[in-house]
């Protein structure tokens, strides 16, 4: 039985997307992150979806950590760090957030 040589080219990794709700750009420099028990640190909101954001901070902070978030003046959101990135943070919150404060964040674009 004769083998057959085959040349594969390199292909890159697949980017699969695992969100199920959409991202929406956001502009928003009126946000907070707060540890427990610690002072709130200024966050730049970059996108927002029911289920989570993307934040820019220059406070530290580590995958996996639990925080408070705040977006101009609103109640206080309860959401889990997913991933974070020099001065950028992931997060999911504990509970979907409300589609009209979605809404009323990304009306500031």
């Amino acid at each position: 039985m004769a083998a057959r040589a085959t040349q594969f080219r390199p292909v890159a990794a697949a980017h699969h997307d695992r969100r199920v709700e959409p991202r929406h750009r956001v502009a928003l420099s009126g946000a907070t992150v707060r540890r427990h028990g610690d002072q709130s640190a200024v966050a730049e909101l970059l996108d927002l979806s029911i289920y989570g954001c993307r934040l820019a901070t220059d406070a530290p902070h580590l995958a996996g950590e639990r925080i408070w978030l705040r977006f101009e003046g609103g109640m206080p959101v309860a959401a889990t760090i997913v991933w974070h990135e020099n001065a950028r943070i992931g997060c999911r919150f504990d509970a979907p957030i409300a589609r009209a404060l979605v809404r009323t964040l990304t009306l500031h674009l």
